[in-house]
């Protein structure tokens, strides 16, 4: 596929105003574009004669378990037939898996808007096991969360809209992506599939039909996965987790976005147009930073907005990809924050959840709200002073938690949620975590500083932290953002020979 001009690209503040960007048609060069924005190689770094890619998605240990796939009808200038296609990141192509018969893609997708098409995602768990161990599950689990909000922020560039499809098993998905009869330790599990439509069409419920799926599945694959070693070690505590948190056929309470009104970010100072950074650009050169300095400071309209940003509104990218409600919070360790006093603070992506929160932490906690913080954006003070030291400790003796500028634990709404609905939700939490953190990529490079997820934190220590004796709260996913340290031995080279 064709590779896109960078600098045909609206500000990046358009990615969460739907109405500002003209939908594009669906042609080759939109689902090359869409691709590209999304999966595609960012950059190569060079250190003594070895290589290797970055992505514009980022993953635990740069590891990449996830694969993408599209499903969708004959597209001009692709294919004449409908077709499931692998997407191939180093070449930027996509691989013809199967074509689907016209009439088996007019049943999957009779209830549809015209001009959709699918995309869907799959994790090979080894990619992260032999480096990670048991922990690879739920990295994996975060890199889909990242995928996700990737492609949701690229279709968003484009015009369009995306949902993720919860009416849908997940050996539904491994039948639709031709990945059933894989196995062995290189195998892909099915985790999520989604919808990309026209901007306004989205209906309230969409669901695939399972006839179709059969058929689709039953007609000829082509291509093989490629193997990533000839020698592997067994976990099987992966193998178990992944059977308990497959989705199975049974009735689906998505839940609804929280309808509570939020005031639009025109209430905060923005920049001047000529300063707004252009969306692609910034998509393509986020990193994932490997040390902070320890000095640089944020202003604090900046803070808020960021904040903001996280904050799920109905018909806005990139949360409204989830069918439901938000189940993450974040608690933040502020260390420099012009303005702000340094401490350990709460955002309540929900406020509804500030009752059970006050009663599952400390009662010492403060919670109060920062005298000019917008009344939208539920943040509260807990505890003031130097929290560096505690960062740091919780991110299992990293420094980078504690010498960026803020940093932060992403809580899980746990028990009462998997209770609600079932052992595999629990993926979707880390999944919603993900996303939280791609956006916070995207924050972070939009305000000058660079940002980076951490996969190791002590999940009982931060619990005394807070203070909660159960697990109806769970630390998921760990996050830091301020002034970068760049390694000068690297060097930059394009993600591609002609870019």
């Amino acid at each position: 596929m064709r590779r896109s001009d960078l600098s045909d690209s609206p500000p990046y503040g358009a990615i969460f105003d739907s109405a500002s960007i003209a939908p594009s048609q669906l042609n080759e060069n939109s689902i090359s574009r869409f691709f590209f924005d999304a999966l595609a190689l960012s950059a190569w770094k060079a250190f003594q004669g070895t290589q290797w890619s970055l992505r514009i998605n980022p993953s635990s240990g740069n590891l990449h378990p996830t694969e993408a796939y599209l499903v969708t009808g004959s597209i001009e200038g692709l294919h004449n037939k409908p077709a499931v296609y692998h997407y191939a990141p180093k070449e930027h192509g996509l691989e013809l898996r199967s074509e689907i018969e016209p009439e088996a893609w007019r049943r999957l997708m009779a209830l549809a808007p015209e001009g959709s098409f699918l995309f869907g995602l799959t994790s090979i768990h080894w990619r992260e096991a032999w480096k990670y161990g048991e922990r690879a599950f739920r990295y994996c689990q975060h890199d889909v969360g990242h995928a996700i909000g990737t492609l949701r922020i690229s279709a968003a560039l484009l015009g369009w809209e995306a949902r993720l499809i919860e009416d849908v098993t997940d050996d539904e998905i491994a039948r639709l992506l031709g990945v059933e009869t894989q196995s062995g330790p290189e195998q892909e599990f099915p985790e999520c599939l989604g919808i990309v439509l026209p901007r306004g069409a989205s209906p309230k419920r969409f669901s695939l039909d399972s006839d179709a799926i059969e058929s689709i599945s039953a007609g000829g694959w082509l291509g093989r996965p490629n193997e990533l070693s000839p020698a592997h070690v067994p976990w099987e505590v992966i193998d178990e987790v992944t059977e308990a948190t497959s989705k199975p056929r049974a009735q689906v309470n998505i839940g609804a976005h929280s309808r509570s009104k939020r005031p639009a970010l025109h209430s905060l100072p923005e920049r001047e147009d000529h300063d707004e950074p252009r969306a692609r650009r910034l998509i393509h050169q986020r990193r994932s930073a490997v040390s902070m300095d320890g000095s640089t400071s944020i202003s604090k309209t900046t803070f808020y907005r960021m904040l903001d940003r996280t904050i799920p509104r109905p018909a806005t990218a990139p949360f409204d990809i989830l069918p439901r409600s938000p189940k993450i919070d974040l608690f933040l360790f502020v260390h420099r924050i012009d303005s702000l006093s340094p401490g350990l603070y709460v955002l309540l992506r929900d406020s509804t959840r500030m009752a059970a929160f006050q009663t599952a932490t400390h009662d010492r906690f403060r919670w109060e709200k920062p005298p000019d913080c917008p009344e939208w954006i539920s943040l509260y003070l807990l505890e003031e002073g130097d929290v560096r030291q505690m960062a740091g400790a919780l991110a299992c003796g990293q420094a980078i938690a504690a010498d960026g500028a803020f940093s932060l634990g992403m809580i899980a709404e746990f028990e009462p949620t998997l209770a609600e609905y079932g052992p595999w939700f629990y993926r979707r939490l880390f999944w919603e975590s993900g996303l939280v953190g791609q956006l916070l990529y995207l924050e972070a490079e939009s305000a000058g500083v660079q940002s980076t997820g951490i996969g190791c934190f002590l999940d009982n220590p931060v619990h005394d932290v807070l203070g909660f004796e159960n697990h109806q709260f769970q630390s998921l996913y760990h996050f830091t953002i301020g002034g970068a340290v760049v390694d000068e031995r690297l060097t930059t080279l394009p993600a591609y020979e002609d870019s």
